[in-house]
């Protein structure tokens, strides 16, 4: 067996060049972008007034002004006016462009009108206040939004601002999910008693469809002249193979025979984890990348979220690592030597600190304690058995 680093290392060295395509705006959203997007202009493009109000040159305040006669009004959407008189005073609404001649706005709250005239009511004011200076955000040609990031609403209204009716995304092409197995029937049949219906293949589907990624499901009996015929019409239409079954040492568990007549090169079989320690990854000279899972549910899920969905992000462009820190919420002890991806159930504490406690259910098979827990916490116990309460751990999430 090889360790976890080893075989995130060897399972991340492997490319698979995604192609590009342009999308709509309205289609973008969930969707990778795969070109940087550069301000056409500075953010905010003007002197943006921020409050509706009144506006003044600050120098008159300072000398003791505090009434002021209103010469007209600028409007969010209309050209930029200016002040004729510098002892006057323009009512602005928010969003106008600050007119010329002035630099500081007064709130309404502030202040009270009488006609065209305007009168302070407080004492003090800040030079500028109420404006949204002219770049202050983003200049022109910086990087408003990198490659790698995913299309969210706040994305998508960038894009928006910078013009773009079309955005340049990545696209994953179609990746094959093959399930093996005689027990296995489809979910719109009765299973006899011997028999499950088929989830896994359902499971891995909606992880690539979180991360819009086309994918066509494909089911084979347990014989290696099956298997092999249908690996091999699958070859033909996808880059990218997960096969879910059929990799343990069962003497029906043709998988990593079958790949590598095949020509599929075994780069590893076996890690030092559970659940999924008889995960096998493999590559060929063509450029196919095949993950071969084990079919008990959670191990398939496990090696799914820690494997195939780092692959498939750095792919993308995005960051492969999406784990983050949590502090396990008891004493927990794992005493094979392993690294153990516990289940767990997330506490959010008043502080802003995620507390995770174990949630363990029964074993590999009990795919319904999933609906449950809110993640895989990644205990190492290659070098110790007790992990104590406060600790500080990787995450998963589901």
């Amino acid at each position: 067996m090889i360790t976890v680093e080893e075989a995130c290392r060897l399972v991340l060295q492997q490319k698979v060049k995604f192609q590009i395509e342009q999308v709509g705006i309205e289609d973008a959203l969930g969707r990778i972008n795969a070109e940087p997007i550069l301000a056409d202009r500075d953010f905010p493009p003007f002197d943006r007034v921020t409050m509706d109000g009144i506006a003044i040159d600050y120098t008159q305040f300072a000398n003791g002004k505090k009434i002021f006669d209103i010469e007209s009004i600028a409007a969010a959407g209309a050209p930029q006016i200016k002040l004729a008189d510098t002892k006057n005073a323009i009512e602005v609404m928010t969003g106008a462009s600050l007119p010329l001649g002035v630099d500081t706005v007064i709130r309404y709250e502030d202040i009270s009108i009488d006609g065209k005239r305007a009168a302070l009511q407080i004492e003090q004011l800040r030079q500028g206040q109420n404006v949204h200076l002219k770049g202050k955000d983003r200049k022109r040609g910086d990087v408003l939004m990198e490659a790698g990031e995913v299309f969210n609403a706040g994305a998508i209204a960038i894009a928006a601002t910078e013009g773009k009716s079309q955005v340049a995304v990545r696209s994953a092409g179609s990746v094959a999910v093959l399930t093996t197995g005689d027990e296995l029937v489809e979910i719109s049949q009765t299973p006899q008693p011997h028999q499950i219906r088929s989830s896994n293949s359902y499971m891995i589907q909606a992880v690539l469809r979180s991360m819009e990624i086309a994918s066509h499901r494909y089911h084979v009996r347990d014989t290696q002249e099956d298997l092999e015929k249908t690996l091999q019409e699958i070859f033909a239409k996808h880059e990218i193979v997960i096969i879910s079954g059929g990799v343990s040492k069962g003497k029906y568990d043709f998988v990593p025979d079958a790949l590598e007549a095949l020509g599929v090169k075994k780069e590893f079989h076996r890690v030092k984890q559970r659940p999924g320690k008889p995960f096998w990854f493999g590559t060929s000279e063509s450029g196919k990348v095949v993950f071969a899972l084990p079919g008990n549910p959670v191990s398939s899920y496990m090696c799914t979220l820690r494997y195939v969905k780092p692959f498939l992000r750095q792919s993308l462009g995005m960051k492969p690592d999406y784990s983050r820190q949590v502090i396990l919420g008891e004493d927990y002890v794992f005493k094979p030597s392993l690294l153990y991806m516990l289940q767990v159930k997330l506490e959010n504490t008043p502080g802003g600190f995620d507390i995770a406690h174990p949630y363990t259910g029964n074993g590999s098979g009990d795919f319904a304690n999933l609906l449950r827990a809110d993640g895989f916490l990644a205990l190492d116990a290659t070098e110790k058995s007790q992990f104590k309460k406060g600790e500080v751990h990787s995450f998963w999430p589901f």
